[in-house]
């Protein structure tokens, strides 16, 4: 497959992907196509199956509307074991295997340098399967977990991770209290950049005491640091 060509370079068209297949199995997919100039694709990582996360989910839609808005193409696909795509959730072994199978997709159809961004479960798994992988060139990790429905999110695997990261956590954040993420990212290397979203719970809504959902701040705050670091 060649890249779609857009009538207009601000035009992102959404179309289903038939041909994404990861070890076990087809992977349900969707594209944004961006523009036909992009100087980047990206793909975006859902949060935990079982909990109903899906490549649908508001904080996934919203951060790819930020790469959108620089006309990038935007992969997003269903774990295994998540809606159409084939196999059986695997407790974040073998979705690692998925990410790994979306980035190949991604580089044979594009050929360009991409960038990453997942949500909770999506954000840890993500980060292990593209830190180290020269194809990544930015990484941004949303709402990342610590301890969840009493799942135990571990990140010993940061420091290799050297290219640039953004990391947006609510304040408010019950899987991932910022006392501790703070001391998780200290071991991540620079060049990083760590948001706090006041007053935003684990999915960027609201809460009693700021109850206006958070995810447009979210949205701007992935923008700025793209446009920024990658001259977009």
């Amino acid at each position: 497959m060649t890249p779609p060509t857009d009538a207009s370079p601000h035009i992102s068209h959404v179309r289903t992907v038939d041909d994404l297949y990861g070890p076990a199995g087809r992977l349900e997919a969707v594209l944004n196509t961006g523009r036909p100039d992009a100087p980047f694709s990206a793909i975006v990582c859902h949060p935990h199956p079982p909990s109903g996360g899906t490549m649908h989910n508001k904080v996934v839609y919203h951060a790819m509307k930020a790469f959108a808005s620089f006309g990038l193409p935007v992969l997003r696909f269903n774990f295994r074991g998540t809606g159409l795509s084939e196999g059986a959730h695997d407790n974040g072994h073998g979705e690692q295997n998925d990410v790994r199978a979306a980035l190949s997709w991604l580089e044979h159809n594009y050929k360009l340098p991409i960038l990453f961004a997942g949500f909770s479960f999506g954000s840890n798994i993500g980060l292990r399967a593209c830190c180290g992988d020269v194809r990544v060139k930015g990484l941004i990790g949303l709402g990342l977990p610590v301890r969840a429905a009493g799942r135990d999110y571990t990140y010993g695997f940061l420091p290799k991770c050297i290219g640039p990261k953004l990391f947006i956590s609510g304040t408010e954040d019950e899987f991932g209290p910022p006392e501790t993420m703070q001391e998780v990212l200290s071991h991540a290397p620079d060049p990083k950049h760590l948001v706090w979203i006041e007053g935003a719970d684990h999915f960027f809504q609201g809460v009693p005491t700021s109850p206006r959902s958070k995810l447009d701040q979210m949205q701007a705050e992935m923008r700025t640091w793209l446009s920024t670091t990658f001259n977009l």
